[in-house]
């Protein structure tokens, strides 16, 4: 596994200004698959530097992958204000198109947690991506019980059982209602946040990417 060896904060213009970022690379790897990670609710306290979503950019980074972080519009350093999620797919989807342009991967997953897993999905609606993984996906709240990730696309989904914002049970059906071949994992005793759980969190999710489809 990589260690984190050089760390870069790229100027990404979004719709409503600069996005703060934080690329991180591998020791020993290149840009041939990059993660973009999405962090949770802006509007109550998401940011970047959130637990998981740093797990989620670490689990990039130990299976090899360039890992891009940013803040959505009106956090940290970005410019504008929330927009209900509008605006954040928007930001969304520069940063992919930013990515591909400017990192050229072969290999592009996009990552999400929570409001940012929803922001992942919409966004794979509008730009090609090679793998999805979401933790504690908002379904029923921002993320319609119907929605469809594209078929083919290999989807990792992993939720906490005791999560109080996210409601588990939903959550597993709407996994089941995916095209075939989802990866769910239910974590019994992890809340929203994971508290306690990130080691075990971050090993399910490595396990996701190094294999690249899942399980």
């Amino acid at each position: 596994m990589s260690k984190p060896a050089h760390r870069d904060n790229p100027l990404i213009e979004g719709p409503a200004g600069p996005l703060e970022t934080l690329l991180e690379r591998p020791e020993h790897g290149d840009d041939a698959s990059v993660i973009i990670v999405c962090h949770p609710h802006p509007a109550h306290g998401g940011a970047m530097t959130n637990k998981v979503a740093y797990t989620l950019a670490r689990a990039g980074v130990l299976a090899g992958l360039t890992a891009l972080r940013f803040n959505f519009r009106g956090v940290g350093a970005s410019a504008g204000s929330y927009d209900e999620g509008r605006g954040e797919l928007g930001d969304v989807l520069c940063v992919v198109d930013w990515v591909r342009t400017a990192l050229r991967p072969k290999r592009l997953v996009l990552g999400g947690f929570s409001f940012g897993s929803a922001m992942v999905v919409f966004a794979s609606h509008q730009r090609d991506c090679d793998q999805l993984l979401l933790v504690a996906p908002p379904v029923g709240r921002i993320l319609p019980p119907d929605t469809r990730v594209p078929d083919a696309l290999p989807l990792t989904v992993v939720q906490g059982g005791q999560d109080d914002l996210v409601d588990p049970e939903a959550v597993i059906e709407w996994c089941n209602a995916q095209p075939p071949g989802v990866q769910v994992t239910l974590m019994e005793t992890a809340d929203h946040f994971f508290h306690g759980h990130l080691p075990a969190l971050r090993e399910q999710l490595v396990e996701a990417l190094e294999q690249g489809v899942p399980a």
